[in-house]
């Protein structure tokens, strides 16, 4: 990890900079996929599920028969893992519901403000290296909340055809309707434009690579809305002495494993911890199995010494990280004054893990310094809400007048004369 002390703030925005790996033809890549799954449906991902992911799949969507062997093939007590983060998860995202609120803004004159469920959404579930089963409880438990309709999810087969069998079961568990094998650029296309086997849906979650990235982001000039721009997963420790120093390289490799173009950032407010987190990151990082993907990692991180804690409060603000660990004496305190964070962890005892899979909250959070303008994935994430109003005869003898007069000024006669012939001919009401 780079080691920058005091950082002038003029150098903050080379300091944000999240690595992104050089491909020049990624957008043209990108396009030629959607183009060809657009034309040719079904038969362009079958093609390209061979050419990607190495293997021929006669069937694109998964059968029943799938599913209740993918069950019955886990561990039971992975099985009550997830059943257990699925309950958590619930009842974060279930308090997220409200009730309608209607308010009168004058007499005879009434607004509110309705949830209504986006009718069909696409989930998209990386396979590869890490299959994300905990993406699938993060998304579909929502979704089902919501009251979404469909909820279609697509995932990429390994070399034997299959799905991970955690990401079947925990689909199965959370209300999934459909399952298809698909991955990469191609699976987003397929859910934006439908094919023949997979219906097209209104708004697609879920991360990904780059490819899988800038699918949505084409997707989404087309029409179809995604959850948020998003890119590679970071992760900055805000430490000071009071934290314990393997805890904090626990947390640091944790993110580092994801990627190699993840990011992990360290802040400390002077360098008395900073051997020991190094030892420690040394030496957990030699058992782990991931241990070539976390250490390229790690070339693109860095550890900033900040002496003043104003400064650095203002960095990580700017920085604005995905996921954001206080583990610092008065961590409550700073994080009350934390205004761009995608989730916060406060304390020695609350790494961003928990967060990952199991306390509740969602981990869909957005990346790239994003944070400054978008939230994480929640129940409201999968709704549109429609604004309601109602006036009585009474209440357009009130609101009229001012509409009459904003109009006439705004030389829309018509939206007056929509007003105007409602007030010579209204009666109050029995």
């Amino acid at each position: 990890m780079k080691l920058y002390t005091n950082p002038s703030r003029d150098t903050w925005p080379q300091l944000c900079e999240r690595p992104q790996l050089q491909l020049e033809f990624l957008e043209s890549s990108v396009k030629n996929i959607l183009a060809r799954i657009k034309k040719s449906g079904d038969f362009a991902l079958k093609e390209f599920t061979k050419q990607y992911d190495k293997v021929e799949i006669s069937s694109i969507q998964v059968s029943e028969e799938e599913i209740q062997t993918a069950a019955r093939s886990l561990e039971p007590a992975l099985k009550k893992a997830i059943e257990t983060a699925a309950s958590n998860i619930e009842k974060f995202h279930k308090a997220q519901l409200r009730e309608v609120v209607i308010t009168e803004t004058m007499p005879g004159v009434q607004c509110w403000r309705k949830a209504i469920a986006i009718e069909k959404v696409g989930i998209y579930i990386p396979g590869g290296t890490a299959p994300l089963f905990s993406t699938v409880l993060m998304l579909a438990i929502p979704a089902r909340l919501a009251g979404c309709t469909e909820a279609i999810l697509c995932s990429p087969p390994d070399k034997q055809g299959n799905i991970h069998p955690a990401i079947l079961f925990a689909a199965q568990l959370t209300g999934v309707t459909k399952i298809f094998k698909a991955g990469g650029a191609q699976a987003i296309g397929a859910l934006a434009y439908g094919t023949e086997s997979i219906p097209n849906v209104y708004k697609i979650f879920g991360p990904g690579n780059q490819y899988v990235t800038k699918a949505k982001q084409l997707v989404n000039q087309d029409g179809v809305a995604i959850d948020m721009p998003a890119g590679p997963s970071e992760v900055l420790v805000w430490a000071d002495e009071t934290a314990t120093p393997s805890f904090v390289a626990a947390d640091l490799l944790s993110q580092a494993e994801h990627g190699a173009d993840s990011q992990v950032m360290l802040v400390l407010p002077n360098g008395s911890l900073l051997e020991e987190i190094n030892k420690e990151i040394r030496n957990q990082l030699a058992a782990l199995p991931r241990k070539d993907v976390a250490e390229q990692a790690l070339l693109n991180s860095r550890t900033a010494i900040f002496d003043s804690e104003k400064e650095a409060l203002d960095f990580v603000n700017t920085y604005a990280p995905e996921h954001l660990i206080v583990n610092t004496k008065n961590a409550d305190a700073l994080s009350e004054k934390i205004i761009n964070a995608g989730s916060v962890f406060i304390g020695n005892y609350t790494p961003e893990a928990a967060g990952d899979y199991a306390s509740g909250t969602n981990h869909t959070l957005p990346t790239n310094g994003y944070a400054k303008a978008y939230a994480g994935v929640s129940v409201e994430s999968f709704m549109k809400y429609v604004t309601f109003q109602k006036i009585s005869a009474d209440g357009i003898k009130k609101l009229g007048p001012v509409v009459e007069v904003m109009a006439e000024a705004e030389e829309l006669i018509g939206h007056k004369n929509a007003i105007s012939i409602r007030l010579l001919n209204s009666q109050p009401l029995p």
